[in-house]
């Protein structure tokens, strides 16, 4: 039976996030063939509407408020629960960001239905959709058939491949009305650290730091590689820990799970808190003086060496391939 599923599309600095992409994808999958409508809550976001068609949103709902310029949990599910109540869907699915992660359980508790985060994967489709999810730090994998006649489910970023984009598909947009009130928190200012590049949780190639870069000045060369595969800079907590450089670039446990195409640990000796956050990334190449070091377990590829002198070497390798 077909199934008409609600998705969450994120945006950030007037464009959308991939993850939007990926959760019309997924949305795709537990439809069945039914009715993927994507929504799109902020101040002025109707001008991206149309790219969500074309990545195969049948239809799109924007709900526009100057209370939802900023995501505050309250404003959004508000939002939220209007476009639930006028649509009835049989399935939600939000990408498990920072916002997805913070949203989803409010909201399934007031619908009084389950949550199934993190899913990497998705076997069959419609009423048949089995969902995957790691468990135990990436450990193990579960898999999860839910009961409930509302699924509800977040995914998580750079798993669930998008659907090719189809440039002039468009998709019925429309909008609904939705007057915020009783807000419990209002954001008065937004001051971001300067991160220049590509999304750490979303970047398909990340380069990571541990303690064995030694400084923040360490990370010059890691940047400079990163930038020139256009991914982003990753650390360990022990590199964060050392003020090399700050908390947001953590990956592990307590950081940010990341899942990209190439993973690069420079330095990082592989502890569990660590791995429990990239282990799952598709490739992964380790880079450390220590033959020892538990990081090669897990790792794809393996160079036993100084990263001092390896990471330079790397980076002349790819820049002459990638000139050709």
């Amino acid at each position: 039976m077909s199934t008409k599923v609600l998705v969450l599309a994120e945006s950030s600095e007037g464009s959308l996030r991939n993850v939007s992409f990926e959760a019309i994808a997924a949305g795709k999958k537990i439809s069945g063939g039914g009715e993927v409508v994507s929504v799109l809550l902020g101040d002025s976001v109707g001008d991206l509407a149309a790219e969500l068609g074309a990545y195969g949103a049948d239809r799109v709902i924007t709900v526009e408020h100057p209370h939802l310029k900023q995501y505050t949990s309250d404003g959004y599910g508000q939002a939220l629960m209007a476009v639930f109540e006028q649509e009835k869907p049989d399935a939600i699915v939000f990408g498990h960001t920072a916002l997805g992660k913070d949203l989803s359980p409010k909201v399934a508790a007031k619908l009084q239905v389950g949550l199934v985060s993190d899913v990497t994967d998705i076997e069959g489709e419609g009423d048949d959709a089995v969902f995957v999810r790691p468990i135990y730090s990436g450990k193990a994998f579960e898999k999860v058939k839910l009961k409930d006649e509302l699924k509800f489910i977040t995914i998580r970023p750079n798993n669930i491949a998008p659907l090719a984009k189809e440039e002039g598909k468009t998709a019925e947009v429309g909008s609904v009305s939705v007057d915020i009130t009783n807000l419990r928190t209002i954001i008065k200012e937004v001051v971001r650290k300067s991160t220049d590049g590509v999304d750490l949780s979303e970047a398909k190639v990340v380069v990571a730091g541990g303690r064995g870069v030694k400084s923040a000045e360490g990370f010059a060369p890691l940047k400079e590689l990163a930038d020139l595969l256009g991914g982003a800079v990753g650390a360990s907590r022990g590199a964060c820990d050392a003020d090399y450089v700050d908390y947001s670039l953590q990956i592990g446990q307590t950081g940010k799970v990341v899942t990209p195409d190439l993973y690069i640990a420079a330095g990082i000796s592989g502890a569990i808190q660590h791995l429990a956050g990239m282990s799952n990334s598709k490739v992964i190449v380790a880079i450390n003086k220590d033959p020892e070091a538990s990081i090669f377990k897990v790792a794809d590829y393996g160079i036993v060496g100084d990263l001092f002198e390896v990471i330079p070497l790397l980076t002349e390798e790819f820049r002459a391939v990638l000139s050709k």
